[in-house]
């Protein structure tokens, strides 16, 4: 395959750096059906966001290069990182995660508007299996299979910090144990069923550990019916903090 024919996706292995594999995730077309719609919801808007502009592109992680903690979610929103162009920023689901976050001391202020508010989340990635928001919120498998290579080259170019995973969902939960098995991890078999409070150690062959924790998803549908409360998400953010801290 030559390179000018090559999807972003495909390219993702042989980048360098995390500011890079950035940039590659933000330019990437290669899902037909998820490009027309974040696109579709850039033009058309929410009428409380009509005189902003909108991202409309894929979304990629945010957080330092060296960071001991990743949290894992699903997509971006549609009226949220889809607008601002970082995870998790400009909706309820992310007003809810950074009031954790900051509670706990892993982000800077309790609040995320947009990319330029100044937030800094400390020693902590967040990102996602799919880059880009999907109709009904319902990435399809072949997205998320396509996307893959995304999430993969980020578990590798943070393997030398990395000690723990929050994954928020079922769905971050499979794909990111589909990502680890890809990359050499020693995943059990059956796989480890996702809950929240789960707690699965992963090991991989050159000595490398992983700690993977279950929480249910920061969706408005979990948090407006406390499936999911802000003491639930501390807890786990806290056992997170603690074992990076090794």
């Amino acid at each position: 395959m030559s390179r000018r024919a090559e999807s972003a996706p495909d390219r993702a292995a042989r980048i360098r750096s995390l500011t890079a594999l950035d940039d590659l995730v933000a330019d990437c077309r290669a899902c037909p059906r998820l490009v027309a719609w974040r696109e579709e919801v850039a033009a058309t808007k929410r009428a409380a966001f009509r005189d902003q502009t909108y991202w409309g592109r894929a979304v990629p992680g945010f957080g330092p290069g060296d960071a001991r903690i990743l949290i894992v979610g699903l997509a971006p929103a549609a009226h949220g990182a889809n607008r601002t162009g970082r995870m998790f920023t400009g909706d309820r689901s992310g007003d809810f995660l950074f009031a954790a976050l900051h509670a706990v001391g892993l982000a800077s202020q309790s609040v995320a508007v947009s990319a330029d508010d100044g937030l800094e989340l400390f020693g902590t990635r967040i990102t996602s299996p799919v880059h880009c928001a999907p109709p009904a919120n319902k990435p399809t498998p072949e997205e998320r299979r396509r996307c893959a290579p995304f999430l993969g080259r980020e578990l590798e170019l943070l393997a030398p910090s990395l000690r723990a995973a929050v994954v928020l969902g079922g769905f971050g939960w499979q794909a990111l144990l589909s990502s680890l098995a890809d990359g050499g991890w020693t995943v059990p078999r059956p796989r480890p069923a996702f809950g929240h409070g789960v707690r699965v150690q992963i090991e991989h062959p050159d000595g490398r550990s992983l700690a993977l924790l279950g929480c249910f998803h920061v969706s408005q549908q979990n948090t407006f019916t406390h499936r999911l409360t802000a003491p639930m998400l501390e807890a786990v953010l806290t056992d997170a903090k603690a074992i990076a801290a090794g």
